[in-house]
């Protein structure tokens, strides 16, 4: 499954029913396993963000509604981001083409 970041911040409703933010995230986890979204991790934060989820979704579109979905209840804005653990990123930098290789090519 591929991984995903995903950056938080609490809306003007998060923030002021802060003191329900676990709750929140434990009744969220649970809820959104069950369409096959794995959170691996949720992590409060100080500074730009305030929480932190990574998670593994089976592709873009189930990763895309785990994001509208946590956004559409109102406490937190998200920011999703694809992530690549060491196996993936190596495999991806193995085919990157750098200049020469273009220019070998005729590219």
């Amino acid at each position: 499954m591929a991984k995903y970041v995903s950056l938080l911040m609490f809306t003007d409703t998060g923030i002021k029913n802060l003191r329900k933010t676990t709750a929140r995230a434990e009744a969220f986890a649970e809820r959104i396993e069950s369409e096959g979204i794995k959170i691996l991790a949720t992590l409060w934060t100080v500074g730009q963000y305030d929480l932190v989820h990574i998670f593994e979704a089976e592709n873009d579109v189930a990763a895309a509604t785990f994001s509208y979905t946590l956004a559409a209840l109102g406490n937190v804005r998200t920011n999703t981001m694809r992530a690549f653990d060491l196996e993936e990123m190596s495999g991806l930098v193995e085919r990157v083409m750098t200049p020469y290789d273009l220019l070998r090519d005729g590219g």
